[in-house]
């Protein structure tokens, strides 16, 4: 009997899915036999009609069943494929291992998932050497540092946050942590016994630390403003995590008037805080975002700034920071008195050399100009090969990835798992909708780009072509 999971990290439809096709490949499903109609199927299982017809259209994109007129979804042979579970998708946000051919799916030659970047860019002679420099004059930095972080990186975080994300803070509110889920760990214990309101669709992660640390959360449907204050208030959450300067994964940009409603929401009652995630603010690629919430609400207001170096140096330099409110400084302290310091002294001090020096505005210069090259390549192919199929391209202005919305095609599912049998790897937008999937735009995948170097851009728009034309031919 297949049992689906709501809490479970993987989609409804991906959860069918996959127990479907391990029933086919181990012949408890023969061939031939009918699926349940998709109604009957949804009632048993407690699902949407939507959710389970993601799954069947994933099986006959996979050849495991064939649509019947009249008759359904039929179960096709396998063909002696190997029997057993087939491969899970990676998980939704995140890079993935070098291509590798295997008996359960096609090889995977173009990788479009969101949480790969250019390594090539990475200013590895620069960094190297202000790292060695240390290694051989300071070798204080081999005794334990701050537990915020050292002060001299704190104090080139802050001034690099109040020029160009216009936070208000003194370097003694920052704290420097080995990523943002070590941070949001931090978060969670401060707020103990507080509830979360969360952007539906979101990063899924967020959710999982927050509610891994002990924060329950309430998920929230974002509209064309972003999180609207008026759905936080009704969830009855105290805590609010956003991300307000580029919504993941739609892009969205949540305008002054909106921002103003949230620190309202905020200010309206004791205890309550935001957390605003600005996780990718150095990549817009026509006009600067708008300056931080924290920096309307003030170094004693109600919002708690977050952001990562993840993504404009690589994902592995573990440096984030976070800006805590003046009130919250006291707690912390006292809370977190005998921790130490999650990243090295090292890297931490070769950051800000690297930061005081200029070279890191100088390198993200570099990398906005890289990757607003490599979108406009990428979107230049896709509009030529899909010419008059109606192809929509969202979020060209900012971030790493697009939307690519295809009218008539034969469903998002069946969009991803076409590309993948043409070596394409990418996700659906449903993905990332932890409730209410069916509120997701039809036909609507995201495809991030920085991890794919030029040349390999017009074969992605070939392969994706060949997936998703009616014909398959390449224009």
């Amino acid at each position: 009997m297949i049992r689906l999971s709501p809490d479970s990290k993987t989609p409804l439809y991906e959860q069918l899915y996959l127990a479907l096709a391990e029933d086919i490949r181990a012949g408890t499903l023969p061939p031939g036999s009918s699926l349940p109609g998709r109604r009957t199927m949804a009632a048993r299982l407690g699902v949407s009609v939507n959710t389970v017809d993601a799954a069947y259209q994933m099986l006959a994109a996979e050849g495991l069943a064939e649509s019947h007129p009249r008759s359904g979804f039929v179960v096709q042979e396998t063909g002696g494929l190997l029997h057993g579970r087939p491969a899970r998708l990676p998980p939704r946000g995140s890079p993935t291992p070098a291509p590798a051919k295997s008996a359960a799916g096609p090889e995977i030659r173009y990788d479009l998932s969101t949480g790969g970047v250019d390594t090539a860019l990475f200013p590895a002679r620069t960094w190297g050497r202000i790292q060695k420099e240390l290694l051989y004059t300071s070798p204080h930095l081999l005794t334990r540092g701050e537990m915020q972080g050292d002060a001299a990186l704190r104090q080139a975080i802050a001034h690099y946050l109040n020029e160009y994300r216009g936070v208000v803070c003194t370097p003694a509110q920052v704290v420097v942590g080995a990523g943002i889920e070590y941070l949001l760990g931090c978060l969670a214990h401060l707020f103990a016994g507080r509830v979360a309101a969360v952007e539906n669709p979101g990063y899924g992660r967020t959710r999982a630390v927050l509610e891994n640390s002990g924060i329950p959360c309430r998920l929230v449907d974002i509209d064309q403003g972003g999180l609207p204050a008026g759905g936080v208030a009704a969830s009855g959450a105290d805590l609010c995590y956003i991300t307000p300067s580029h919504h993941f994964p739609t892009g969205v940009t949540m305008p002054a008037p909106r921002r103003a409603q949230l620190l309202a929401w905020a200010d309206a009652a004791p205890g309550r805080y935001i957390l605003e995630d600005d996780y990718d603010s150095e990549f817009r690629f026509d006009t600067r975002p708008l300056p931080s919430l924290q920096g309307m609400a003030g170094p004693k207001g109600p919002v708690v700034y977050l952001t990562t170096f993840s993504k404009s140096l690589a994902p592995g330099i573990r440096i984030a920071c976070m800006v805590l409110p003046q009130p919250l400084l006291a707690r912390y302290r006292q809370d977190f008195a005998v921790y130490a310091n999650t990243v090295s002294r090292f890297e931490q001090h070769t950051l800000c050399q690297f930061m005081d020096g200029g070279y890191f505005t100088r390198h993200l210069a570099r990398m906005r100009l890289a990757y607003k090259k490599r979108m406009e390549l990428l979107a230049d192919a896709l509009q030529t090969r899909f010419q008059g199929q109606g192809l929509v391209l969202q979020g060209r202005h900012t971030e790493l990835h697009l939307l690519l919305h295809l009218p008539g095609a034969p469903g998002e599912a069946a969009m991803v798992a076409q590309a993948a049998r043409q070596g394409v790897q990418l996700r659906g937008l449903s993905g990332y909708y932890m409730a209410r999937p069916e509120a997701c735009p039809p036909n609507t995948v995201v495809a991030g780009y920085a991890a794919l170097p030029e040349s390999d851009i017009p074969p992605v728009a070939d392969a994706l072509a060949r997936a998703w034309l009616p014909s398959g031919a390449v224009r």
